[in-house]
């Protein structure tokens, strides 16, 4: 690509968050101080899904990085409305292939030889295209088979010049990210020059493509005791830094539901085996494959009738757990599993993704109630849910699901989005799959051994000191509650009361405003015959509660 294409994709890729960001700011700032709130609140709706569909199209006739950041956004749900989370959620990553002569000259290029000297076949048709690279199915030398154990690879390639794509890319990104700041309701509700550099590291990671073999080897380790787990080996004199060569594993597709049914192997099964898979990467290896697509995951039949091994495949996005945030993990799971309204919010500040403004009472709150509705039912079930028992429960909670007091990191995020899919995929295999019932045991084993290990005397102990000392000062704190009730000086906080009365003293203040300036204008243009002077005068005073009104109460927003 040349330094001209390179320079007008940047400009595209700029222009269109430039009018995006000039669209927001003309609806969700000027509309509102013009009075208008009510015409931006009934389109708000329509406008991000209209922004989501053009930013999708935008993504399609790019390629390269723009649809790695619609499958990014499309997992942003701490941050994003559904209307555009739900409008990318289905952007997959299938591009036109590049044509094989550049794909030829690429691997040649990196592996240091002709295609024909390093593999005894190449297919020239590839397999799958992404936007990042494609891939081929081959087959290896004679003596690189006998070395290997296997014979049948397929060789992923980068396409030619996706490294400048991509860095051209991320500086639009960093540009538009750097104009968010200087909003503050964006920039107090989420980083996004942090955003951009976490979603700069995942995709930097996805191109380099001897990390993603490592990846493979140690995910190959991790699974070595499991034989119902298989996981492709590594062709180490066919890969670099831009080629990657691997065992060719392919079977039945894991969304290939008739095909699963058909070789005999009980759909149910390998649902259970998947969430088992998955819950030993999160809590015991620390490391999970965190793009579990159907494209992904291969059902490989036995001899033995109904018997399968569970195949991954493409270990270019791994998410990492950290001890912290493995703790924080062990803790919701348990909440879940237990149904701890109170513990779950506590893993949220073990996680540290409350942002400062939380209410963590509203939060708790919240909790108690997903957990007393929904708590227990398939996923099937939760599809069923009446529309009116979603809108009572939204709008009891309609200022915690605006205020959204979260912001996740990426491992975080990764894994929720892994989660997700992992969620959809288990249900589209067996209609029954009940989450809460597949995470119970697993919570239940976390809270007798935490985590594998035996349980940890000294915490058993502060447990129960802390709640001693509860116990011993509760009569004290009843007694200052009634001496307080007694005196009148028992206040109650009502958070919803106090923000609608905020708003509704905002709103008079500007009502008022907004009538001084029609009056004075009045006033000026009845005047402007009889005494011009003084009529110019009040038209120019006017311009001061114009001005309160389109400019008041950013400081507070």
């Amino acid at each position: 690509m040349t330094n001209t294409a390179l320079r007008a994709r940047y400009r595209r890729i700029v222009t269109f968050f430039a009018l995006m960001i000039a669209s927001f700011i003309y609806w969700e700032i000027v509309m509102p101080k013009l009075g208008l709130a009510r015409v931006a609140n009934r389109t708000r709706d329509n406008r991000n899904r209209l922004t989501a569909v053009r930013f999708r199209s935008l993504a399609i006739s790019m390629g390269g990085l723009m649809i790695k950041v619609g499958q990014f956004l499309s997992a942003r749900l701490d941050i994003l409305p559904a209307e555009i989370t739900d409008e990318l959620s289905g952007l997959q990553d299938e591009v036109p292939a590049a044509a094989f002569e550049a794909i030829r000259s690429q691997a040649e290029a990196e592996l240091g030889r002709p295609l024909t000297t390093a593999f005894a076949s190449f297919e020239s048709i590839p397999l799958a295209a992404a936007s990042l690279g494609q891939a081929h199915r081959a087959v290896l030398l004679p003596k690189d088979a006998e070395d290997t154990g296997f014979s049948a690879v397929v060789v992923k390639v980068q396409r030619p010049s996706i490294d400048k794509i991509v860095e051209v890319d991320l500086a639009a990104l960093r540009r538009v990210g750097g104009w968010m700041t200087r909003y503050k309701p964006v920039s107090s509700r989420a980083d996004v020059p942090a955003l951009v550099e976490e979603f700069a590291v995942t995709t930097l990671a996805e191109i380099d493509y001897l990390a993603e073999a490592s990846n493979a080897e140690h995910f190959r380790e991790a699974f070595e005791g499991d034989d119902r787990v298989r996981v492709p080996q590594v062709a180490w004199e066919q890969t670099t830094l831009r080629v990657l060569t691997l065992e060719d594993v392919s079977a039945i597709r894991l969304g290939d539901y008739e095909a699963i049914t058909a070789a005999g192997i009980d759909r149910g099964e390998v649902a259970d085996k998947l969430v088992a898979t998955y819950l030993q990467q999160i809590f015991e290896d620390g490391v999970f494959h965190a793009d579990p697509h159907p494209g992904n995951l291969f059902v490989t039949p036995l001899s033995e009738p109904g018997e399968f091994d569970l195949t991954f495949i493409d270990f270019g996005m791994v998410g990492q757990v950290p001890e912290n945030l493995r703790e924080g993990l062990r803790e919701a799971l348990i909440a879940i599993g237990t149904r701890d309204a109170a513990r779950l919010v506590a893993s949220f500040r073990l996680l540290d993704v409350l942002l400062p403004s939380a209410d963590t009472r509203m939060l708790e709150l919240a909790s108690a109630q997903v957990f007393d509705r929904f708590g227990g039912m398939a996923m099937s079930d939760l599809r069923t849910i009446s529309h009116e028992d979603m809108m009572s429960f939204g709008l009891q909670f309609r200022e915690l699901m605006v205020s959204m007091p979260f912001q996740l990191p990426e491992n975080l995020l990764l894994l929720g989005r892994c989660i997700a899919i992992l969620s959809g995929m288990c249900t589209g295999l067996n209609p029954e799959f009940n989450l809460w019932a597949a995470l119970t045991p697993y919570a239940t084993k976390l809270l007798t051994q935490d985590g594998g290990e035996p349980f940890s005397w000294e915490k058993i102990v502060a447990g129960g000191t802390r709640i001693a000392a509860t116990l011993t000062a509760l009569p004290g704190r009843v007694d200052r509650l009634l001496t307080m009730a007694e005196r009148g000086e028992m206040a109650i906080r009502t958070p919803l009361l106090e923000l609608r009365m905020g708003q509704l003293n905002r709103t008079v203040s500007r009502l008022t405003t907004a009538v001084m300036f029609a009056g004075m204008v009045v006033a000026g243009a009845l005047l402007y015959g009889a005494e011009p002077l003084l009529a110019k005068v009040i038209l120019g005073v006017s311009v001061l509660p114009l001005l309160a009104v389109v400019l008041g109460g950013r400081g507070r927003r």
